[in-house]
């Protein structure tokens, strides 16, 4: 029988995102890939230092266990196949069962991604990142220079979202956009009792409900605790927890910030990894947690025009 990764949580990620590659990166941009290609061959039994994506994959592959995959990381990554062997060295070295790796050496491999049927693809590629989008797939850059997470909860799996373009469309959003905070809560009162359309990253919150509910079941592991970190306030408040329940998806958290800067608060959940789609919002968390910024909403759209 070949092999599947059919109903198992499938997580991307580029080798930048998963180790502390930032001078080797200087090398690799620079006009001779080459150099790069022998400086990691010269280092390849020399084991990286963690990134800022390292503790949300290995708590994530902590929920495998012998008989029963349920979670597959593959690396997917710009580096070139001599570089690979050092990242696979890597996570050996660090006790990450990671087997997969496309390496395109400076070639966009985001289109990899539909073949592996990606829940998540993280990078410190903004191009990639926005390919993944446009294809679908739930995709954040991450920023090196975040903080690295925590090891205050080992047993658990902390992930923060922001909710509008995040888990939500960026609806409400566009009509901050166009007419202010006072316009946005009219809105949002009116279509309380309406569900937001999906955002970007509804399909990885409902993969990880998923794989928290099959974890229940069997009643041993790790554990996922995720929270809504959002600039709503009352009474917007209600349309995102309504469409929450909507779509049958418990969040375990809930900050209603009203505005308030989001890394203080950030800092005492203490998650694995924060998404939003504001670079204000995610540089504002980066001193705190490791932070990702979604290239998805209206806010990204004008940005890059």
């Amino acid at each position: 029988m070949p092999a599947s990764l059919s109903g198992q949580l499938v997580v991307a990620i580029s080798s930048r995102a998963l180790f502390d590659f930032e001078e080797e990166n200087r090398l690799f941009e620079g006009a001779d890939d080459r150099a790069y290609m022998r400086h990691q061959l010269d280092q390849v039994d020399v084991p990286a230092r963690p990134g800022v994506a390292f503790s949300l994959v290995r708590k994530l592959l902590a929920f495998n266990r012998e008989g029963h995959q349920r979670v597959e990381v593959v690396i997917l990554s710009r580096n070139d196949p001599v570089s690979g062997m050092r990242v696979f060295r890597s996570a050996k070295h660090y006790g990450l069962p990671i087997e997969r790796g496309v390496f395109t050496r400076g070639q966009s491999p985001w289109r990899y991604l539909r073949p592996l049927q990606a829940h998540l693809f993280l990078s410190a590629n903004e191009s990639d990142v926005r390919s993944a989008l446009n294809a679908g797939v739930p995709a954040a850059r991450v920023l090196p220079h975040a903080a690295r997470a925590g090891d205050t909860h080992p047993h658990e799996v902390r992930i923060a979202f922001d909710g509008d373009a995040v888990l939500f469309s960026d609806e409400a959003e566009r009509v901050y956009q166009s007419g202010g905070l006072d316009a946005f809560q009219r809105h949002e009162v009116e279509q309380a009792a309406t569900p937001l359309a999906a955002g970007p990253f509804k399909p990885l919150l409902q993969a990880l409900h998923d794989l928290q509910q099959d974890e229940t079941q069997g009643g041993e592991g790790m554990r996922i605790r995720t929270a809504l970190v959002t600039a709503r306030g009352a009474p917007a408040h209600e349309r995102a927890i309504r469409t929450l329940m909507e779509w049958g998806i418990e969040v375990h958290e809930a900050l209603f910030l009203g505005g308030l800067p989001k890394g203080e608060f950030l800092r005492e959940f203490e998650p694995d990894f924060f998404f939003d789609d504001q670079t204000g919002h995610v540089e504002n968390a980066a001193p705190h947690v490791p932070a990702g910024h979604v290239a998805a909403g209206i806010t990204n759209v004008e940005a890059r025009s």
